[in-house]
């Protein structure tokens, strides 16, 4: 069906949605869409409307939906086991935590498998109190870590906090935001203050020993917000020097996301204590997964157990997809598709007067609508605009940011310039509705 002439009728699953779950389980659209079945890039509503994916359920699905080397190996470990908990092991588990040793940086041999991102930060944030004995945890503002009560204490962003801090010791430092910096300078002039803040964050609000700092390589509801070169050098540095690990969050960043590497830390050249990840390492099969280096793992208490951590369907979906990427160098796809997408959407900022800013990594980038460049005030009703209007045309985009104002993108790592000119074409159209 042609994208201008999209469907409209009323949804049955839409309908129940709204009835019988929590409201605050929340659609996009105004008038939400309820996907039935994809395929690649592609994605259709019950009503049979076909859309271009270019967020991917939040950078999760890596490799295109129902992606048939991914799917034979779901199938294949469905068909002879699907349920062991972790009183057993498995072959699938067993054999992802090798790979993962072999690819990981550094020293990091040693995994601990959940079920989501939340899960994965809350087995770092022990390990690492366990590990060095300290309880504080330094955070970054704009950060995002998952929905249980240490998680939502780590949240650095008021629209997804709907409660007070429950854990104590969670401290927030100033998010490395160049576009908006927080100490208004300019980068590189500035010196890289926001690393330094870390510092005195610990001197003036801890007890000067902490357990970690842990932060986002790209901080992703945050609004794709990218540190400058310098930063995670320095706050490791920081981190250690006050008995504090560095805890790397790659639920997002991860698997090639971001060009050229595995995880997006990497191009920092800093080694992790504890890296975190999720989302797409499933290709949207539920899986959490933490790693760290010998001695923090040998000081995790001898007795735990998580009924679905390791799940054998999980981590056979999980080396799977991890196969595809490097069998098929999908890490330089992301970097060189990456690379056009970016080019093209600071096209866009040339001939779109809201677009305030441009950045990301490899096929995680996004864009900051403002009302103007020189005040640099957001602009979240003209993201609600392009939603409306990219979606009429066929495509679905993500969105965040604490304001609500930029566009982010999560296109699979085996896209195409093709697609991103479909993408770039939709966001043009949509962002001269703006103007």
């Amino acid at each position: 069906m042609n994208s201008k002439e999209q469907r409209s009728t009323v949804s049955d699953a839409v309908r129940k949605h709204k009835e019988f779950l929590f409201p605050a389980v929340a659609n996009y659209y105004q008038e939400p869409i309820a996907l039935s079945h994809g395929e690649g890039e592609y994605v259709w509503d019950d009503q049979g409307n076909k859309y271009l994916d270019c967020f991917g359920g939040v950078l999760t699905v890596s490799l295109g939906h129902a992606n048939p080397r991914v799917n034979a190996a779901w199938k294949e470990q469905v068909d002879k086991i699907a349920h062991t908990s972790t009183l057993y092991a498995n072959q699938p588990q067993s054999d992802l935590a090798e790979k993962l040793a072999a690819i990981s940086p550094g020293r990091l041999t040693k995994s601990f498998f959940s079920n989501s991102g939340t899960e994965a930060d809350d087995t770092a944030v022990l390990a690492a109190k366990l590990a060095t004995g300290n309880q504080e945890i330094i955070v970054l503002r704009h950060s995002y870590a998952g929905r249980s009560a240490t998680a939502l204490s780590s949240v650095g962003h008021k629209t997804w906090r709907p409660v007070a801090s429950q854990v104590p010791g969670i401290i927030h430092a100033a998010a490395p935001y160049c576009y908006r910096c927080p100490f208004k300078l300019e980068y590189p002039s500035c010196g890289v203050a926001c690393a330094d803040d870390v510092e005195d964050i610990i001197n003036t609000t801890t007890t000067g020993n902490i357990a970690a700092f842990m932060a986002e390589t790209i901080l992703g509801v945050g609004g794709f917000i990218i540190p400058p070169k310098e930063y995670f050098p320095r706050v490791a540095e920081i981190a250690r020097s006050h008995g504090g690990l560095f805890i790397s969050d790659e639920v997002q960043a991860a698997w090639g996301r971001t060009g050229d590497k595995w995880f997006g830390i990497e191009h920092w050249g800093v080694e992790p204590d504890i890296i975190t990840s999720a989302k797409g390492m499933g290709n949207g099969v539920p899986i959490g997964w933490t790693i760290a280096t010998p001695e923090v793992a040998d000081a995790f208490p001898g007795l735990t157990f998580s009924t679905f951590g390791g799940n054998p369907v999980s981590c056979a979906v999980g080396l799977a997809v991890i196969n595809v990427i490097e069998e098929d160098d999908l890490r330089t796809n992301a970097r060189v598709v990456g690379d056009y997408l970016k080019q093209r959407m600071l096209e866009l900022q040339e001939k779109h007067a809201c677009i305030g800013d441009v950045r990301g990594m490899g096929l995680m980038l996004g864009i900051e609508l403002v009302k103007d460049r020189e005040t640099k005030e957001p602009n979240p009703e003209a993201v609600l605009r392009v939603f409306e209007e990219t979606k009429r045309r066929g495509v679905l985009i993500g969105k965040g940011g604490l304001y609500g104002n930029v566009i982010r993108t999560g296109m699979m790592l085996n896209t195409t310039t093709e697609t991103v000119d479909r993408l770039t074409e939709a966001l043009d159209a949509s962002l001269a509705s703006v103007a």
